[in-house]
């Protein structure tokens, strides 16, 4: 039977930031609290990120979660998704995150933008894009799976809880990447000095700025729009990883260079 009223989006938002704050196996939201489809989820995540901003601070950027056939195939889920980085949670390289602070740490080998100015809302091509990064980031994205049965939740649930995202760990800036092939670019994980994963820019929905723009379009039909200053995480390389506590994690991504940190 189809459900009747909308949920109530404080006592939900409520619920999945306190589990945030405590993260342990979280068994997912009473079923008259569950998001029905990606668009009531995304109303979720604002009422979540709401209250998580007190605790993290300002949001200052965006994570995108299953833009790579490895990712999709991993979560079985076929597109991508967004999910919010808070100003608390951003490291530059080397970082640490504790494995012990987390029900279970993974990490992720991601191209990142930083955006040099405000975009309208709306559709914009691969060069409009271009023209608005200010520098790319090779970066670490930190995830918890911090649920007690993921594949149990369902993508809205996933989306609300802004995809598994705890923060991530920023290498150099790179300014002059406009010579560069972002889409031929390699790059691997390390754990502990071994590779862990592979892969190319490519794998990123064709080109990275694909999912760039597939972001800008999503947050237009929230009635949002990327902003100047804004970190954006495109997507991972290689499958989420998952170090023992105490274990050495570093990406390296051809052109753009090394991140490092501590689990």
């Amino acid at each position: 039977m189809e459900r009747a009223m909308a949920i109530d989006l404080h006592a939900a938002a409520g619920i999945l930031a306190a589990h945030r704050l405590r993260p342990g196996a979280f068994p997912g939201l009473p079923e008259g609290l569950r998001p029905a489809d990606l668009a009531e989820a995304r109303r979720l995540q604002d009422a979540a990120h709401d209250i998580l901003s007190d605790r993290f601070g300002p949001r200052i950027g965006w994570k995108i979660g299953c833009t790579t056939p490895v990712m999709q195939r991993f979560l079985g889920i076929p597109e991508p998704c967004e999910g919010g980085l808070f100003q608390a949670n951003v490291q530059q390289s080397p970082g640490r995150f504790p494995a012990a602070a987390h029900h279970r740490i993974g990490v992720e080998c991601e191209i990142a933008v930083r955006l040099s100015c405000d975009l309208p809302p709306g559709e914009h091509g691969r060069d409009a894009l271009a023209a608005a990064v200010e520098a790319v980031l090779p970066a670490i994205e930190v995830v918890d799976d911090r649920y007690a049965d993921f594949a149990g939740l369902g993508a809205p649930t996933l989306l609300a809880d802004d995809f598994f995202q705890v923060g991530c760990v920023l290498g150099a800036p790179v300014a002059g990447w406009r010579g560069l092939d972002l889409a031929a670019l390699s790059g691997r994980m390390l754990i502990d000095g071994a590779e862990a994963g592979r892969g190319h820019g490519r794998d990123v929905l064709g080109h990275p700025l694909n999912a760039l723009a597939w972001l800008a379009g999503t947050l237009a039909r929230r009635g949002r729009s990327l902003k100047a200053g804004e970190i954006v995480l495109l997507g991972s390389l290689v499958q989420t990883q998952w170090p023992a506590p105490g274990a050495h994690v570093a990406i390296e991504i051809e052109a753009l260079g090394r991140v490092e940190m501590e689990a």
